[in-house]
């Protein structure tokens, strides 16, 4: 009988669970879709019942024929900086609020204002903003009293989910720290934040190891699960976080970008990495004594799904290849055209929660190449903004590895390297990333490892790509006008977003 981890990642748009073999295998995956409610004043939101209903589909579907025995071990990856009430039973008191909910905008300047926008960056590694929990505790204390004086704790995605699985409230550091309320030093809630956001700390759950073992499963939820009563339940780490080991970062400078849903810069270091302008973050690290400073874009992948959205609305089955062929008919610069890839607001490096996208110097003899190109573009300078700050605070970057679904577009990968200067990898498995990091999680914390450098078993990079020096100096000089474009419309937003608002418009 061979032996097997199984992986949950609890994402945005679903569920997957993987399977794999104590050697990094990959034996089964399969995943589960759920939907986002979005609504006014930038509300995002998901009923965390529907998270338990993708795990148990997904799973029962993957032990279909197998031995329950052969599962010694699970973990969960998922969504982090969200907000979800249960009470003393666990049961969900409303919808979670996503990452990507807007609503708290006021309570994140208030909780900037009352600790000092530098103390919280220095304790928590991160700005205060709305996309972090601290201000959506608050603004579900100020605006729902009844269901915050019933709340028993606040917990993350995979928090509710290990919850289920095993009947205890924890939380692990690298969701703590997107909280706005962890101290990345001393590994603890912060008293001074959590007091400037006059909050009640009883609400927040303990903070344990990544590796911990939770618990184990219950007899309830093996059977929902088709799992074995008692298998080992690893506390597990926050999606971004496991998205970096699956990518090998495991050791000070190793550098790789995530393009997703959402796009992201990460780095595994020995100290937080504090930008004198707090465009990036640091997030605690999986790894005891590591840390995981980001720099994330809210739109990454889902800006090529917008494209396919608006010119080619009636085929949403389109092919993204297609859409790269016609991008490759534009050179690079797209001809001069520039875009800017804040469709939902913008977390690094800008931090504008009412930033907006722009295609800027758009003329009559534009093609559709161009406007493909200037988008796929714009992720890469978007994110070589967050690379320049690492490469001088940290240690040169010679080379990155790239995962995500978006990973698989060689085009996409080739404008990355161009633009950023880099060799650039491609994973072996780069949708499959945050699994792999779960699952190494998982296999460590239950003695089947003996530390992270097993993730080698896991990841091997399948291709590489060399940047072209000559596109390089033409995105050099793309980069100060993409720069300076956003800075020019930036007191613009403000107008048009009251401009949204009065119209209804979401």
């Amino acid at each position: 009988m061979q032996k097997l981890i199984l992986a949950h990642d609890i994402g945005t748009s679903a569920t997957k669970a993987t399977l794999f073999s104590l050697n990094g295998t990959l034996v089964a995956s399969t995943s589960h879709p759920y939907e986002t409610r979005f609504g006014q004043g930038g509300s995002a939101e998901q009923n965390p019942l529907d998270w338990w209903d993708a795990v148990c589909i997904t799973t029962k579907s993957l032990m279909q024929n197998r031995d329950a025995e052969e599962v010694v071990a699970l973990a969960l990856s998922g969504m982090m900086m969200g907000c979800l009430c249960v009470d003393r039973l666990g049961t969900p008191l409303r919808n979670h609020l996503l990452y990507c909910d807007q609503r708290a905008v006021d309570q994140a300047a208030r909780l900037g204002q009352r600790a000092g926008k530098d103390a919280i960056y220095t304790i928590s590694g991160n700005r205060a903003n709305a996309v972090n929990s601290a201000a959506k505790f608050m603004w579900i204390k100020e605006n729902e009293p009844e269901t915050y004086r019933n709340t028993y704790k606040f917990l993350n995605a995979k928090d509710f989910i290990n919850f289920k699985l095993t009947g205890c409230f924890a939380t692990d550091p690298t969701d703590a720290s997107g909280t706005n309320l962890y101290d990345l030093k001393t590994g603890t809630w912060s008293p001074e934040l959590i007091e400037a956001a006059e909050l009640d700390v009883r609400l927040l759950p303990d903070i344990v190891p990544s590796t911990s073992v939770l618990g184990e499963l219950t007899s309830a939820a093996a059977t929902d699960l088709g799992l074995r009563p008692g298998t080992p339940v690893v506390e597990g780490a926050a999606d971004g976080i496991c998205a970096g080991i699956g990518a090998g970062s495991i050791a000070q400078g190793k550098t790789y970008i995530c393009l997703g849903s959402s796009a992201w810069v990460g780095i595994t270091t020995d100290e937080p990495v504090y930008d004198q302008e707090q465009r990036s973050i640091t997030f605690a690290h999986a790894i005891p004594g590591k840390y995981h400073p980001m720099g994330t874009m809210l739109a990454g992948g889902s800006l090529y799904s917008w494209l396919r959205s608006v010119f080619h609305p009636d085929d949403q089955k389109y092919p993204y290849a297609r859409m790269d062929e016609i991008a490759q008919t534009s050179k690079p610069g797209a001809n001069g055209l520039l875009f800017l890839p804040h469709l939902m607001g913008e977390r690094s490096p800008h931090w504008n929660s009412v930033a907006r996208g722009a295609w800027i110097g758009l003329d009559i003899t534009h093609s559709q190449g161009d406007l493909f190109r200037a988008v796929l573009e714009s992720v890469a300078l978007n994110l070589e903004v967050t690379v320049s700050i690492f490469k001088h605070m940290v240690a040169p970057i010679n080379e990155l590895t790239i995962i995500g679904g978006g990973a698989k577009g060689k085009f996409w990968r080739q404008i990355m390297a161009d633009i950023i200067g880099t060799k650039v990898f491609n994973s072996s498995n780069p949708e499959e990333a945050t699994a792999i990091g779960a699952a190494v999680i998982a296999g460590v914390g239950a003695g089947l490892y003996k530390d992270f450098s097993v993730v080698e078993q896991y990841f091997s990079a399948s291709s590489v790509v060399e940047p072209n020096s000559q596109h390089n100096r033409i995105h050099s000089q793309q980069k100060t006008l993409y720069i300076e474009a956003y800075k020019a419309l930036e007191p613009l937003l403000p107008a048009l977003a009251t401009l949204r608002e009065q119209h209804g418009v979401v």
